[in-house]
């Protein structure tokens, strides 16, 4: 069986809020992307199907091995690949047979195959790495690969995959699609890259209604979500106007009525009619008026369920804004120079070696390169974060970095604290607006950012970037999009777009570069 099967699960926080109520889904063979806002679970669902959480209730049908490539692996100082591998007895085996030191039972289960596998499992992922490199020693991309290439050559019965192409350079991305594509089995893979999830056989989608599966890839899904929710909020607005319209009737049946009965009352008080066709006439129009009542009592309390099931098919979702003051860069202003830049990291070679480059007016250039070429070096350096010991790097406007780590948060202070430390000369009524903007509302800037998801972590660096009360003309951006839901990326997007200022911005995903209008490309070596 390749096939996942959730019945009726539910789960809750640590705080008893609860995450997932009876949630049925199934997942069978092929690739299912599962996305979602930051916070819907994605990474609990996860963990739940590998069996590192039990459910509150309801069951998760797995099949026997199940794979599990996390965001953020841990790892053991002394690991290396073949401890990734799970192969560390099975090459020790090998090495004795080399040395003459094996018994007849070692050369009788020995995989004499085995390195020349596990060299192919490596190369195929692009790393053609010995066996014996410390887990350490690698990239947070290289790292991802090999956890993948790993879990591959295992060939286990379902892949779970936690934003696998984080963190990758543009060859990366493309050498994990490749493997997935080549996955038969089931998986599993938690995303926000519009470009993997272009690749997926289905998309299942978790909201705060539950989660809804959708046939075909990213693109697929979006037309369909976007024709659904253009039918729910159709639907909301002709119950809420049908029920307008039924309080409407009731209020006209009811002044008629209220005519009538003072009409009754001035003819008996006249006496030009008899009591005896008057009292008739009452007990008709009170019988009449009562079965009329009973039919809009009826009719106002489907109007009002067909109102409720409506908004209940409509997502509350707290809007997310993302609007960066005006820079007033003018177009002729010099905004940076560097020449010559070389920079090392003590005795090692040099990470950047003799760059230049000039930004004029708000140019927005994109540093591609690949892993470990120095990119996220070279903003650190423009940024005044690293000393320049050769070369000279001259910024003439005031710039800002936002980092991969959010290096510019302390994990001790609350997010309100690291805005008020970042922007002293705001009120604390704009920092609240700015706050609030970026869904960091009351108690929610409150919070430490040692305990913020990564999506709220960037949040928050994003909040005290771009919303900063002194205007920034050169934004220094390290892999923006990186941890963000798929709508706040469209946000940051149209952010980005409506900005005045210079960009530098480090990513790998296309589609964001695009998006934001880049219309240079700097390429490290």
């Amino acid at each position: 069986m390749s096939s996942v099967i959730l019945s009726g699960l539910c789960w809750n926080t640590p705080d008893t809020t609860p995450l997932f109520a009876n949630l049925d889904l199934t997942f069978g063979p092929g690739s299912t992307g599962l996305v979602g806002r930051n916070g819907t679970g994605k990474t609990t669902l996860l963990r739940l199907i590998a069996g590192e959480l039990e459910p509150a209730s309801g069951t998760v049908i797995r099949p026997q091995t199940v794979g599990f490539v996390r965001q953020n692996p841990e790892q053991q100082p002394d690991e290396t690949l073949a401890d990734l591998f799970a192969v560390h007895a099975e090459l020790a085996l090998l090495a004795r047979a080399e040395r003459g030191e094996a018994t007849a039972d070692d050369l009788a289960n020995a995989d004499w195959m085995l390195e020349a596998h596990l060299q192919t499992a490596l190369s195929t992922i692009g790393l053609d790495l010995p066996t014996d490199t410390p887990l350490h020693a690698l990239s947070g991309g290289q790292r991802t690969r090999a956890g993948l290439a790993a879990l591959m050559f295992k060939q286990p019965d379902v892949l779970l995959l936690d934003e696998p192409t984080n963190h990758l350079d543009r060859a990366g991305r493309v050498q994990v699609m490749d493997a997935l594509r080549s996955w038969q089995g089931c998986a599993i893979i938690a995303s926000h890259d519009r470009t993997l999830l272009g690749d997926m056989d289905a998309i299942v989608e978790l909201t705060t209604l539950g989660a809804r599966t959708y046939g075909g890839n990213y693109a697929a899904y979006s037309d369909m979500k976007s024709a659904e929710l253009a039918k729910a909020d159709d639907n909301l607005a002709r119950a809420t106007r049908t029920v307008a319209e039924t309080k409407a009737r009731i209020r006209l049946a009811a002044e008629r009525k209220a005519r009538t009965d003072r009409q009754g009352r001035q003819l008996r008080a006249a006496g030009s009619q008899s009591k005896l066709l008057l009292d008739a006439a009452k007990e008709r129009s009170e019988g009449s008026a009562s079965g009329a009542a009973r039919l809009r009592n009826r009719q106002m309390e489907d109007a009002q369920d067909a109102l409720e099931s409506a908004r209940e098919a409509v997502e509350v979702l707290e809007p997310l804004i993302m609007d960066i003051p005006p820079s007033g860069l003018a177009s002729g202003r010099d905004v940076l120079r560097i020449d010559g830049l070389t920079f090392s990291y003590g005795s090692e070679a040099p990470v950047l070696d003799n760059i230049a480059l000039a930004i004029r007016g708000p140019e927005r250039i994109a540093v591609s390169g690949p892993n470990g070429s120095g990119k996220s070096t070279l903003l650190a350096c423009i940024h005044g974060d690293l000393p320049v010991a050769d070369g000279s790097v001259h910024l003439h406007v005031p710039a800002a970095l936002l980092d991969q780590d959010m290096s510019m948060l302390d994990p001790d202070e609350t997010v309100r604290d690291a805005l008020a430390r970042l922007d002293p000369n705001a009120t604390e009524n704009d920092r609240r607006a700015v706050l609030a903007r970026f869904l960091f509302r009351g108690n929610d800037a409150l919070q430490k950012v040692g305990a913020l998801s990564g999506g709220q972590r960037l949040r928050a660096g994003l909040a005290c970037t771009l919303g900063h009360s002194q205007p920034r003309q050169l934004l220094l951006l390290d892999e923006p999009s990186n941890h963000l839901d798929i709508e706040a990326i469209e946000t940051l997007e149209a952010a980005l777009r409506a900005y005045d200022g210079a960009l530098l911005v480090v990513s790998h995903d296309d589609t964001f570069l695009d998006r934001i209008g880049i219309n240079r490309h700097v390429t490290l070596r």
